[in-house]
């Protein structure tokens, strides 16, 4: 059924096993720290051709208990058509209730010289002349104009030497690869106007700049996501697992910050859904709680060691992953594959146990995750 469409789209794939991944946790020896700075070019724009999707969000902890994103989605579908989306959400932390979200289609998309800016109608993305900092501003929605500004605390990373995992059966020529690129504690200023007033998202911040070098349901079949502030740590986390053709493989990737400095960062333990209720409306594994991990060495060579771990709290959103493709491509996707894609979304109060050389710290602060579910 379908064939035609499950081959142009890319629903099938054969299984190659595990060994088709080469994790970016084997990039670096495990005596040294597992992480590399990001310098401004790295954070450049692909824009590859090709099917793949290629995005860089904004996360922001405000001081006054919001919590927010701004995203800037592009994306290449078949090597045929490129489109673009800008993305705002806002999130009232103490009731775990979002107070709105919106996400819209991007015409005129431009990308300067350097592929470092970014604009298209009624929105732009610029980054400082010395990449410390990025300023976003959307009046695409008149229910959202978005005016936000977000300065580095710490130096930003890659796990390893460039952050990528890349797939395919012969590791020289590799036909697909995957990145996350990291500012992990952010200072934020800027607002958004609402048509109930002025939200202001003065407070901390992370930034993640993400590659799906291909198709991505054959990249990751489930995530796992984190972000983290305290008034001294941030914490951040991303884990994706591949679909059974690459050996259900777990790559995770983050770091642990002061104010400002980088204490560990690069490839990490993975995610722990603890304890888990089947959703009723399709039976995904909801998680309840959950435990985060890192560890690493610290630039003097002492182990650093830190956890975020108990009950989540009630699910502040469920996202359908499907939402925003094309009609034709999402009920191919949704027939064939027999499944609702879904990102459950949950922003408790946790306490980070910190251990360094030994020495135990513990800090509260807030977190914002989620876990999507997608084959």
């Amino acid at each position: 059924m379908f064939s035609w469409a499950k081959n142009a789209v890319g629903l099938t794939e054969p299984v190659y096993g595990s060994s088709a991944v080469q994790s970016v946790s084997s990039q670096l020896p495990p005596t040294s720290p597992q992480w590399t700075a990001l310098q401004k070019p790295s954070l450049a724009w692909e824009v590859m051709s090709g099917t793949n999707v290629e995005t860089k969000t904004f996360y922001m902890t405000s001081s006054t208990g919001k919590l927010g994103l701004v995203q800037v989605i592009y994306s290449d579908v078949l090597g045929i058509r490129t489109t673009a989306q800008f993305n705002c959400k806002i999130i009232d932390a103490a009731t775990a209730t979002p107070e709105l979200w919106c996400s819209d289609n991007l015409d005129n998309v431009k990308f300067s010289a350097d592929k470092q800016g970014f604009s298209a109608t009624g929105v732009s993305m610029e980054i400082s002349e010395d990449g410390s900092s990025y300023r976003i501003k959307g009046n695409v929605n008149k229910s959202c104009i978005v005016d936000i500004t977000f300065k580095r605390s710490t130096e930003g990373f890659v796990a390893g030497k460039d952050g990528i995992t890349s797939f395919g059966t012969d590791p020289a020529k590799p036909w697909g690869r995957m990145y996350h690129k990291f500012w992990p504690r952010c200072e934020v200023s800027g607002s958004f106007i609402t048509q109930k007033g002025e939200v202001d998202f003065g407070g901390k911040g992370a930034f993640i700049h993400c590659l799906q070098g291909m198709k991505p349901h054959f990249a990751a079949a489930r995530w796992n996501f984190a972000t983290f502030h305290s008034p001294s740590y941030s914490a951040i986390l991303m884990e994706f697992t591949t679909p059974p053709s690459y050996g259900e493989s777990v790559i995770a990737v983050g770091g642990i910050t002061s104010t400002t400095e980088v204490l560990i960062a690069g490839p990490q333990p993975a995610v722990v859904h603890n304890t888990t209720a089947p959703d009723s409306d399709n039976e995904w594994p909801e998680p309840k709680n959950t435990t985060f991990s890192w560890k690493g060495l610290d630039k003097e060579g002492k182990e650093v060691k830190a956890t975020l771990g108990g009950d989540i709290g009630k699910r502040m959103d469920r996202v359908d992953v499907m939402g925003e493709m094309p009609k034709f491509v999402k009920n191919i996707v949704a027939g064939v594959a027999n499944t609702k894609p879904y990102i459950y979304q949950y922003c408790p109060k946790m306490t980070l146990k910190l251990e360094v050389d030994g020495k135990v710290i513990e800090e509260e602060g807030q977190l914002f995750m989620e876990a999507t579910f997608i084959s």
